[in-house]
């Protein structure tokens, strides 16, 4: 699996799992990535164009469900990519190339 889909499926599987019991959102690590000491997190917008490689982003190591290793990742690193007509301090591509590479907008 590549470092984008690992990303994007333990987000997913985080936000199935990590609600409390009173049905609030828990606090969530799962696919936050951090480029230039920003935070970033999978968003659903689609249709954008991969730009020139910025460097490398770190993957934050993440056990949002302790106690079921199926959704834990450990920290890692991935490439990290322009976005075409957008700041890179609002969102940036990450994956292992620009053609796998998912979007990620600042986590605020």
């Amino acid at each position: 699996m590549t470092t984008a889909l690992r990303i994007l499926a333990v987000a997913l599987l985080a936000a199935v799992a990590g609600c409390t019991s009173g049905g609030e959102a828990a606090s969530s690590c799962a696919g936050v990535v951090t480029f230039e000491n920003r935070d970033y997190l999978p968003t659903e917008k689609t249709g954008f164009t991969v730009g020139e490689r910025l460097g490398t982003a770190t993957i934050a190591e993440c056990d949002d469900t302790p106690g079921d290793p199926g959704v834990t990742i450990a920290e890692g690193t991935t490439g990290a990519y322009a976005v075409d007509g957008v700041d890179p301090a609002e969102a940036i591509a990450v994956g292992d190339s620009p053609g796998e590479a998912i979007l990620m907008d600042l986590h605020r």
